[in-house]
């Protein structure tokens, strides 16, 4: 019996371990066409009104998302848990009006930083082709990592970590 447990705990980890490397060989693939030029000014309303324009000398996460978007919704607390200590902007691509948006939100216990891109205008600046789409600019403004599909918590915070140095 024991032989039988530990088979299957070996199993599960082998199938983490390619699972890992895949998703992570997936999202380097998929990010080779994002746009890699240094962070775009951005200055615009939030949907809760509020005037945002990126930072200068700090790190930033730039987060592109969507509320159909099953993954998004998935990696929406780590993008909100990170918020509460780095500079982060998300961008809801083509999500509905800004009340919907704050409907899921708040449905989701969110409230970080939100553009609404009804027109997938910031989409189309980033070059995104595939959702949720993350990218990690340090002090400079300039592009350390970009990620395509789901990042854990702990990706993040020490991403951002590192773009803090």
């Amino acid at each position: 019996m024991k032989k039988k447990v530990l088979h299957y705990i070996k199993e599960i980890l082998l199938f983490i371990l390619v699972m890992t490397i895949f998703s992570n060989v997936l999202s380097w693939y998929k990010s080779q066409e994002l746009n890699k030029e240094k962070l775009p000014q951005i200055s615009t309303k939030l949907i809760n009104n509020n005037s945002y324009s990126t930072p200068h000398n700090k790190p930033v996460l730039v987060h592109i998302w969507a509320t159909w978007c099953p993954t998004c919704k998935l990696e929406a607390g780590n993008i909100q848990r990170v918020s509460q200590y780095y500079e982060t902007i998300t961008i809801a691509v083509k999500s509905g009006s800004d009340f919907e948006i704050k409907n899921y939100l708040d449905e989701n216990n969110l409230n970080f930083n939100v553009i609404n891109d009804e027109n997938a205008h910031y989409s189309k600046k980033f070059n995104i082709s595939a959702y949720p789409t993350t990218f990690i600019y340090d002090k400079k403004g300039v592009l350390l990592f970009s990620e395509v599909g789901y990042t854990s918590t702990l990706g993040l915070y020490l991403r951002m970590w590192w773009a803090s140095l």
